[in-house]
């Protein structure tokens, strides 16, 4: 039962918190746009598998007389459990905005009555399979995509990351770079056990512990079965790897901008550390931004908000420029 409890309040943690920052005080003016036939159209709730949640949002510049196009996929937030394509309509105009075509995608949400077998790992699967047609459809309406960025808000950019380094020599257009705010990378017990204490305090594994709620975590979550005892062997490891971004990084990944609160109840802080040291060891160009006042929410850093989304703007300048 505490078990059960741990995920519940876990669960509802993540869904909660990861709109009040992104979804409602970051994209101010400076990060928002009058959405008018001028700017773009949105074509919605295309198809992309037989599942009821498979369908996605594009978004499609108004100037169609360029050669190539870039395309920005951004995923939406909820914990895994809940949220909308629809829930990001004000960053996909921006970023269409900007001259790229630019998508939202829905995924099947955990739900114990409807979706029991939808986990991380099914939701990165759809978001794989996802792609073709997102390029497909981008060049039947006269986009030809050359290379695309993925990214996301806590839950979207779990698998946004889960995409780029896991999945990207799959992808039908190449992968330049990806971006996002507050998606757990990786699952290692000893940053878990730490979720939510003070960031700046250590926190060691004791195999004498009983951690059977971060073990019933990690099993929904990955959908494979993990307990106290593959933690004190090590070999839960090899059964997180498909839903821990970090594992999959290595020299060739794409450039990489993220942003994490220091006081996060939701994912683990120590998780963003060892990403941002994965990266500094496989030598990626990558900027990491600390949100040292916030939780989930990153709701007390406005100033280093701000210059996360600049950066992530000079990323795409850089990596995949708008062509004119």
């Amino acid at each position: 039962m505490w078990g059960f409890i741990y995920v519940f309040t876990f669960i509802v943690a993540f869904g909660v918190s990861a709109a009040f920052k992104i979804f409602y005080n970051s994209f101010e003016k400076e990060f928002s746009v009058d959405w008018n036939e001028s700017v773009g159209t949105v074509h919605t709730n295309i198809s992309y598998g037989n599942g009821e949640a498979n369908k996605f949002d594009l978004y499609v510049p108004a100037d169609n007389t360029r050669d190539s196009y870039g395309l920005i996929v951004y995923l939406h937030a909820g914990g895994f459990t809940s949220g909308d394509k629809s829930d990001d309509t004000q960053i996909l105009e921006w970023l269409c905005s900007k001259g790229y075509v630019a998508a939202g995608i829905n995924y099947t949400l955990f739900s114990e009555d409807k979706n029991p077998d939808a986990n991380v790992y099914t939701q990165s699967m759809e978001i794989k399979e996802s792609m073709p047609y997102v390029v497909a459809e981008a060049e039947k309406l006269g986009y030809h995509i050359d290379g695309m960025t993925i990214g996301g808000g806590s839950a979207g950019h779990a698998l946004a990351m889960i995409y780029a380094y896991r999945d990207a020599d799959k992808s039908p257009v190449p992968v330049k770079m990806t971006f996002g705010a507050v998606g757990p990378s990786c699952f290692y017990v000893e940053d878990w056990i730490n979720i939510g204490a003070n960031p700046n305090k250590s926190v060691k594994f004791d195999p004498n512990e009983d951690y059977q709620g971060i073990a019933d975590i990690f099993t929904a979550m990955s959908g494979n079965k993990i307990t106290n005892d593959l933690f004190r062997t090590g070999e839960y490891k090899e059964l997180m790897k498909n839903i821990s971004a970090e594992m999959w990084i290595n020299e060739n990944s794409v450039p990489t901008v993220v942003a994490y609160g220091s006081w996060d109840k939701a994912q683990a802080f120590g998780a963003s550390l060892k990403l941002k040291q994965t990266l500094e060891n496989n030598g990626i160009d990558f900027q990491y931004f600390e949100m040292k006042h916030s939780g989930h929410g990153l709701q007390n850093d406005n100033k280093t908000y701000a210059e996360y989304m600049h950066k992530v703007l000079e990323y795409l300048d850089i990596y995949m420029p708008v062509k004119y």
